[in-house]
Formats: structure tokens, sequence, C-alpha cells
């Protein structure tokens, strides 16, 4: 059976929060985007945004998953569309109170990762601590994408999936 895709009307929207939302936001806005197909409406920002994408999450998007993000930004939250969310998705490591806060009605869940722009050494083990961090996401993202799609209509529903999926 042949699963429709919703049109834009109905689209769910997902937003990743981070920080400086310019690795892991980045990350996990392009990867969800390519692999749940057109689906979602799929954005990212930041509470401090750095102004430039981490070259490194260019790279491992390239790389591990041929995902051209050149039109990636880091983005301020204030520039998001009015649109509402349906799912509010904090990366930011352990301290989930310096992640941004969004305050608006969304689904929302906390999934601490490791900041790989914090990683020091060679250029080669900087690229791992984002590759690490985007196979987690993958992870999580074929899990959640795997869930029926209604799921992704109903806020409480959403949010206990979500939820589940942090650790």
């Amino acid at each position: 059976m042949q699963t429709e895709t919703p049109n834009l009307a109905t689209k769910p929207a997902v937003l990743f929060l981070c920080t400086g939302n310019s690795a892991r936001g980045v990350l996990a806005e392009f990867l969800f985007r390519s692999l749940s197909g057109g689906r979602f409406r799929v954005e990212s920002a930041g509470s401090h945004p750095t102004g430039r994408v981490n070259p490194h999450a260019l790279s491992v998007l390239q790389k591990a998953y041929s995902i051209d993000a050149s039109a990636a930004r880091s983005k301020r939250l204030d520039e998001l569309p009015h649109e509402p969310f349906s799912a509010v998705i904090t990366l930011c490591d352990n301290a989930a109170a310096e992640c941004p806060v969004w305050p608006y009605p969304a689904a929302r869940a906390h999934w601490p990762f490791p900041d790989p722009a914090a990683v020091e050494g060679t250029v080669e083990e900087k690229e791992k601590a984002f590759r690490d961090v985007a196979q987690a996401l993958e992870e999580r993202f074929r899990r959640l994408l795997a869930l029926p799609f209604e799921i992704f209509l109903d806020r409480l529903r959403l949010e206990a999936e979500l939820r589940k999926l942090s650790t």
C-alpha cells in the first residue's frame, strides 16, 4: 500500500533547537529532511547562533549521506516561520536548561548530544565527532519515521514517542 505525502496544509513541522545552530541543529535539520522524503517541514535554529555553519557538519552530511547542505544557515529563533511546529526537539548536551525555549504549543523532547564543534584534535578526530552525532541522530530519526504518520498529528502521543527516543 502506497502512503500519500501530506499536502502542505497538513504537513507536520519539526524544529531542532540548539544554542549555536552551527553543528547539531544543522545536522538534524538536513538529515531529517532527507530521511523523511519531504513529508515534514523541517527547521533548526539557535538562541545564540554563531552566524556560520561548522564546515565539519557540511562535510559529514556530504560525505556520509550525499546531502548537499550548502544552503544551511545558522539561524536565530525569530527568523523562523510563524506556522506552528508539531514537534520541538532540543539537542544541547546534558544541560537542557542551556537549550533555547520554544514558548508555543508543540510536542517537546530533549535529546542530549555532545557538541561536536567543541572537540579539539585533528581534522579526522573532529570529523569523527560530527559523524558520531549524525549516526546517532539517524538511528533516532529512522525509529521516529517508522511510527504511523497519524502520531505526528497527535501532540500527546508524539511527545510520548519523542521522549522514548531520547536515550
